[in-house]
């Protein structure tokens, strides 16, 4: 049933603990005049730029990373334009912190961090009512909700309701990095239980206190919650995060063609490691459709790259199967082939017909391959034997360690650097410091999903589009290339600079709105300038007036 909101406007202190409304030490006096202000506040008027002063004077006090990210979350909960204010003038410093790998152990510590509730937790105690509880948010028009059910955080597992701080921190991304309006943005949890006992025994998990529902139950719950957005956020984008490959690729393909969704996971990360591969091809000289790509894990990561790799190559003129059998994956138990037994259905269009190989350095010698992806979510996997053995194959060895945290990742930059003697095109999913070798600085690139979805997101919203599309990613990620400098390919870096952010996301939301409005999916006009228009919308992290 739904209710009716209040309808009484703010006043006087409710200006101070709303994080939207807040301006803080700089109400002008005639706003605090007019808005019941005086006296609630001490007298000396600061500018934004002042404030931002004292933030990074306080933020510069911190020296646990957890401790700035709970100042950070905590100037967001108070002062929501001064916090995006600056992160954006800080997005290089400030984006571990927020989203990975900081984000990872804030995950893990979430009860035992909690300050204020951000977004909405959906339980399985609430079926039969979710629509009740979206009617709870506060706004009304919502344009993107990023979702989890918290079973594979990152690397780390299952994390149950802790798994919170992954959309908020993406969200905040959403804003900071393409100017998505944060009153458009709907962090939730679906918080079916939690296998972690950890969390289970732990007196301050947020979560419920049971193991996960499986099964008929938990898709029943996983269908009333996105009707139920159809019904109170019409035309949102629902963005599936760090769902179990149990239940991922199940999701995607039940709802990709019924409502505006897509999994970043498997879609936002293919669309970045694509993009990096077409830029090493810059530095190789070679077509992508000559690769050969050796994957170290086959969950929603690898097999979302494979599938848009493969999509790729045939538009460069290969075959299904021609373009498939340039992909190889390598699992726990070894590499992907027919004669395996019981392989899960996302692997079968990768299972070739070849010898069994047990590891991945096998593997490497044998197929001989230009690329190496890890999306294991296992450490030091890339060995020195690995990452000598690819040096030995390849003229410019192409590293890609994407496993995040920064801890989970497949080897570092200095390791695939010194173990090639500086040859190695590097990047990886968490941040690594720039490496100096034999006299030279080697700027590793970050292949993180921001370069993708906050750009996706944006061009989807602002065209209307009904669904996202295969097409969309493929087109973000040679985008994302583009973007890419002759400066920054001299310093081995294959990804844009952090600070180019906003404009990679318009170049990116450009082309994902005109697939929109070639294939029809659009509900919105197209602008006469589409690029000019994108820019017009972003959200600028600036005081409004109250007078």
């Amino acid at each position: 049933m739904s209710r009716k909101r209040s309808e009484r406007k703010p006043f006087g202190i409710d200006f101070l603990h709303d994080p939207t409304l807040n301006k803080g030490t700089a109400f002008t006096k005639e706003e605090r005049d007019r808005l019941g202000l005086r006296g609630l506040l001490p007298p000396r008027i600061f500018s934004l730029s002042e404030q931002e002063k004292r933030i990074r004077e306080h933020y510069k006090r911190k020296t646990a990373d957890l401790e700035k990210y709970i100042y950070l979350i905590s100037l967001q909960d108070r002062n929501e334009t001064l916090f995006y204010r600056f992160l954006l003038n800080n997005i290089e410093e400030l984006m571990p912190i927020v989203y990975t790998p900081v984000v990872g152990q804030a995950c893990q510590e979430y009860g035992h961090i909690w300050r204020r509730p951000r977004g909405l937790y959906i339980s399985s105690k609430d079926k039969g009512h979710i629509e009740d509880v979206l009617r709870n948010w506060s706004s009304k028009k919502v344009g993107i909700i990023v979702v989890t059910d918290g079973e594979r955080i990152l690397g780390l597992g299952d994390l149950g309701a802790n798994g919170m701080g992954i959309p908020v921190g993406k969200l905040a991304l959403y804003t900071a990095c393409s100017g998505v309006h944060p009153s458009l943005c709907l962090p939730i949890t679906i918080d079916v239980g939690t296998n972690n006992e950890k969390l289970l025994q732990d007196p301050l998990y947020i979560g419920l206190r049971q193991y996960r529902i499986r099964g008929k139950e938990y898709d029943e719950i996983i269908e009333e919650f996105v009707m139920a957005v159809q019904e109170v956020f019409p035309g949102s984008l629902i963005q599936f995060e760090d769902f179990s490959n149990l239940n991922a690729f199940r999701i995607l393909s039940e709802y990709r063609n019924r409502v505006c969704c897509f999994n970043d996971d498997i879609q936002g990360t293919a669309a970045v490691a694509l993009g990096g591969i077409f830029t090493t091809t810059r530095i190789t000289g070679q077509k992508l459709s000559e690769q050969k790509i050796l994957f170290l894990g086959a969950g929603e990561a690898g097999i979302g790259i494979g599938d848009l790799v493969v999509t790729a190559m045939r538009e460069e003129g290969l075959s299904l199967q021609e373009a498939q059998l340039k992909c190889w994956f390598v699992d726990s138990k070894g590499l992907v082939v027919k004669s395996r037994d019981n392989l899960q259905e996302h692997k079968l269009h990768y299972a070739h017909d070849h010898e069994f190989l047990p590891d991945l350095l096998s593997a490497v010698k044998t197929l001989k391959p230009t690329i190496l992806v890890g999306v294991s979510g296992q450490p030091q996997t890339f060995t020195q034997s690995v990452v000598e053995a690819m040096a030995r194959i390849n003229e410019r060895p192409v590293i890609f360690a994407l496993s995040n945290p920064t801890s989970k990742a497949e080897c570092t930059a200095e390791q695939a650097y010194t173990w090639t003697n500086g040859r190695a095109i590097f990047a990886s999913g968490s941040p690594f410091d720039p490496v100096t070798l034999n006299g030279k600085t080697y700027v590793p690139g970050q292949g993180n999903n921001v370069y993708i979805f906050p750009g996706v997101g944006l061009g989807v919203i602002e065209c209307g589009a009904k669904h996202v599309t295969n097409e969309m990613f493929s087109v973000a990620a040679s985008a994302l290339a583009r973007e890419v400098s002759e400066e920054d390919l001299s310093k081995g870096c294959i990804y844009p600079p952090l600070t180019k952010i906003r404009d990679v996301s318009v170049a990116i939301a450009a082309v994902v709105a005109k697939v929109a409005y070639k294939d029809g999916l659009a509900t919105k006009p197209e602008p006469e300038d589409l690029v000019e228009y994108l820019r017009s919308t972003q959200y600028q992290p600036v005081y409004e007036s109250y007078v």
